[in-house]
């Protein structure tokens, strides 16, 4: 024919690519797509790029396009097809795969084309072709991968699961190991639920082909490089990983089910512990093959997905600190619930941080257990995509949907998957279709609102089972083996039980100051006062302050940039030091003593206020230079703008500043009233985990917070809820006013041998105030003061003391200098919390004649530090005898300039009436 009309419904630009690629050069196809091209020309092209019509070709060679085709479809849209949901029909879509959807008919089926070269077999029967696509991508295991926009892992994907039409190949020891894995998943929960009848365990049931996919994760990681596997997951199942991949003693878990309690190391500690399917846990595991294999679990709160970016950062901390940047030595593991993946925002960040330079881990290996209901809520209302792993197109990761009841196919997708991220450094999914057993939780009754669902599932079989008759059928095993393993394996568990039983105490198996934190303790409430030595001498002060001010002169900056530097040293030399100088020092001299600095947060390398400047961009490239990058042979300085979360970076950087304790690790939110965007992690790790779990932590929080007339966003880093949170020191809270100050602050974080998160309420308009400036001997003969008192007013004629903290400071000194008011005395609390109660108390003896005691504030009165303070002191010798504020209110501030203002100056002087 001289013209045909290509009617496929089907997509066919694939094919036409690939004959663009042809045509551009014909070596860059394969030899058989070169011969099949040979000879004619496609013809117009619809403005998508599949073909319409094909110039000189017979009924044959229109055929060839239409098996390609056909191919092309199958690894496109074959994963809509596959037989992984164990226990629900599955949606229909269409167009379906059948013949006539590509163009052929049964016909056609033992014609031999030569489109067979595109899958390995070379010319061959459409139906052999057909057959083995349809192995490859519609039975046990469905693959998306087309969306990914590189052809070299496309066809590594390809390659693979065609060679093998993934399907596994396993040897009887390899099943007899998978069967005995998901015999003790199995009979682990039943034995809880028949010991422990009526108590919450979140049980794995439906899902325990879990449990060999993670074993099988760990020895083939093993044989690819991997070191360390960090964990992250929620409640659902995690009493089996624990026992049944951690190694966490059964015995420990049973004495938990039994109420007993770890031993009190010391009650000043005041431990308070939580639920069992919250807890962490690390291990040390030996593969078949004697490599032994580091895992850890993080704990985790209720509020699922909050994990993940704990887990992403404390694998980078790992990477950078441990194995010198090779991420191939160690992978994180997130296990996600389905109704989670698709509906918690955090995910999406996690994923939006997952390539970006200051946050890649080397690639996330993420485990969804799909039990195709989030609490009671039906799939269908979960999500508005096709799947619950869409996300995962965002990083142009492959999804592998396996079928749960398939335990060797699970087992199967996941060594795929672990080995493509090994060679990729890319996320990578698997999507264990399964089902849930029981309700949310044991006690829950499920047919309430999926009585359907239901009961398919009361009929079905466990995987174990489905498994078994599998071996058994293929006589892998036979029956006798089975009941023995299975007899075996619960006679174990009933002599842990029995050990339990007798146990009055656990011993705390988790020591928190091994490994990196080896040499720190755990802080006790005389550690917190202690004085700490922060001063650093003055010739290494000098030396590294010329050193950073200092810029290349082979190198072009923007003029602003070089005035900026210039001012710097300037002063230097005048000894005369401003709020960005005394932050950059701290970092240096922490540099110069072989500490890491790592500093993350939104626009932190310029500072949202132009006042760091630790990152300058050349005038005529692109080119980065970093002056504190090259302190100490550099390497350990690391600033990165982040992406626009603080939820997920906020995250990141605890888990990082979690698994190193000797870095100094910050974040920086862009105006301190942001941070409540990552109020989860507040609440949920940084102000609890010591308390919940025994893990301290030394991350630095900066809000920039004051009242400045720039609105309600912009004004308030919300003290009062940091400060309602505090107790049993649990967090450090401070308002610093002065350059040397701040510089000692952040010292003292790693100078301390004990951490505790930081949280700084870091000033705006005081960055370049000319009163806001420190001496050398600040930096060189002072620590840090937790408080400051008045220098200027006489204590024997003082009749009133105004106790502030911030910003606020400058205006009240202002008003006391213009005044000369010898007899009001201000005193400044550069540490909220802990509160400095013998220092307040020092400084009020100080003041005999004073009679006013007076608290003031910037902040609304049910805001800022008054709503604390006014409740620890009250009825107290350090009670106060009136507040000064802005009156209370719903929004942190007002939106108009003038308002500020009056509101303002009515504070100022109200406290010199």
């Amino acid at each position: 024919m001289d013209k045909l009309t290509f009617l496929s419904n089907a997509d066919s630009s694939y094919i036409d690519g690939l004959y663009q690629s042809y045509k551009a050069d014909p070596n860059s196809v394969d030899f058989g797509w070169q011969k099949f091209f040979e000879g004619f020309d496609f013809g117009q092209t619809s403005e998508g790029g599949s073909v319409e019509s094909v110039e000189g070709v017979s009924d044959h060679a229109l055929k060839e396009i239409n098996v390609l085709n056909m191919i092309h479809g199958y690894r496109d849209r074959g994963h809509l097809f596959t037989q992984t949901n164990p226990v629900r029909e599955r949606r229909k879509y269409y167009p379906g795969k059948e013949l006539e959807t590509f163009g052929l008919s049964e016909a056609d089926m033992d014609t031999v084309f030569n489109a067979g070269v595109e899958v390995g077999l070379g010319p061959a029967k459409l139906r052999d072709i057909r057959q083995l696509i349809e192995d490859t991508y519609c039975s046990s295991i469905g693959a998306e991968f087309k969306y990914i926009r590189n052809p070299e892992k496309i066809k590594w994907l390809q390659d693979h699961m065609e060679a093998d039409r993934n399907q596994p190949h396993y040897d009887v020891d390899q099943k007899k190991r998978i069967f005995r894995k998901l015999n003790r998943a199995v009979i682990f929960e039943s034995f809880l639920g028949t010991k422990f009848l009526g108590q919450k365990r979140f049980s794995l049931e439906g899902a325990e082909s879990l449990i060999p996919a993670l074993d099988s994760v760990i020895e083939k990681g093993a044989s690819l490089g991997i070191q360390e596997f960090m964990i992250g997951m929620a409640h659902r199942g995690r009493l089996n990983v624990l026992a049944n991949i951690m190694g966490k003693p059964y015995k420990t878990i049973f004495s938990e089910f039994e109420g007993k309690m770890y031993a009190e190391e010391d009650p000043e500690l005041q431990f308070g512990g939580d639920v069992k399917y919250h807890l962490g846990y690390s291990s040390d595991v030996t593969t078949e093959d004697g490599k032994s294999i580091h895992l850890s679990l993080a704990p985790n709160p209720s509020h699922l997905e909050t994990v993940d970016p704990i887990v992403e950062g404390i694998t980078r901390s790992k990477i950078d600190m441990k194995y010198n940047g090779d991420s191939s030595k160690i992978a994180p593991i997130l296990i996600h619930g389905d109704a989670a993946i698709a509906g918690q925002g955090i995910v999406y960040e996690v994923t939006q941080m997952s390539k970006l330079e200051g946050y890649r881990t080397g690639g996330t290996i993420h485990i969804v257990i799909n039990n195709q209901v989030g609490f009671t809520t039906n799939y269908k209302d979960a999500r508005s995509g096709t799947y619950c792993t869409d996300v995962a197109k965002i990083s142009s990761s492959p999804v592998f949907h396996v079928n749960g009841d398939d335990a060797e196919a699970v087992v199967y997708a996941i060594n795929l998957a672990v080995e493509y991220r090994q060679k990729y450094k890319t996320d990578v999914y698997i999507d264990l279709l399964c089902y849930r057993r029981y309700g949310h939780n044991e006690a829950d009754e499920p047919k309430f609102t999926q009585p359907l669902l239901y009961k398919a599932i009361e009929k079905h079989p466990n995987p174990k089972d489905v498994y078994a008759k599998k071996l058994v059928d293929e006589k892998s095993i036979d029956q006798e083996y089975a009941k023995s393993v299975e007899k075996e394996f619960k006679d174990y568990l009933q002599e842990q039980l029995d050990i339990a039983k007798k146990t009055d105490k656990l011993d705390d198996e988790i020591p928190m100051f091994g490994g990196a934190w080896k040499g720190l303790h755990a802080a006790k409430k005389a550690d917190i006062y202690e004085e700490v030595d922060t001063k650093v001498p003055a010739k290494e002060f000098l030396k590294l302050a010329n050193e950073i001010t200092t810029l290349p002169k082979d190198k072009k900056f923007f003029r602003k940039i070089s005035k900026l530097f210039e001012d710097r040293a300037a002063m230097v030399k005048n000894d005369n030091y401003d709020w960005a100088m005394g932050e950059l020092m701290a970092y240096a001299t922490l540099l110069d003593e072989g500490k890491r600095v790592r500093i993350s947060g939104q626009d932190v390398q310029r500072g949202t206020f132009s006042h760091r400047h630790a990152v300058l961009t050349l005038e005529d490239s692109e080119e980065k230079y970093i002056p504190l990058a090259n302190v100490n042979g550099g390497e350990r300085f690391n600033i990165y703008n982040s992406l626009l979360s603080e939820y997920a970076v906020l995250g990141f950087e605890y888990g990082y500043a979690l698994a190193n304790p000797q870095a100094l690790t910050v974040w920086e939110a862009q105006f301190g009233d942001f941070y409540n965007g990552a109020q989860i992690i507040v609440d949920q790790y940084l102000s609890s985990a010591e308390t919940k779990w025994k893990r301290s932590n030394g991350l630095v929080m900066m809000l920039p917070h004051g009242m400045e007339g720039q609105g309600p966003e912009h004004s308030s880093g919300r003290i009062e809820r940091f400060l309602e949170l505090c107790a049993n020191d649990n967090m450090i809270i401070t308002n610093c006013t002065t350059p040397a100050n701040y510089f000692h602050l952040l010292r003292r974080q790693l100078v301390r041998d004990f951490r505790k998160p930081l949280i700084v309420f870091t000033p705006k308009s005081l960055l370049r105030h000319p009163k806001v400036v420190s001496k050398l001997d600040n930096f060189t003969k002072e620590n840090f003061h937790e408080v400051i008192d008045d220098t200027y007013a006489k204590p024997t004629t003082v009749k009133r003391v105004l106790f502030c903290s911030g910003k606020i400071y400058y205006d009240l000194l202002e008003k006391q200098q213009a005044d000369k008011r010898t007899d009001v005395a201000i005193v400044r609390i550069e540490q909220l919390y802990p509160a400095p109660v013998d220092q307040l108390k020092a400084i009020r003896a100080r003041y005999k004649k004073a009679t006013e005691f007076i608290w003031v504030q910037e902040e609304n009165e049910n805001m800022g530090a008054w709503p604390y303070y006014c409740r620890i002191f009250n009825r107290t010798d350090l009670e106060f005898t009136e507040h000064i504020s802005r009156s209370e209110s719903g929004s942190p501030a007002t939106g108009y300039m003038k308002k500020h203002a009056v509101q303002q100056e009515a504070i100022i002087n109200k406290s010199f009436e």
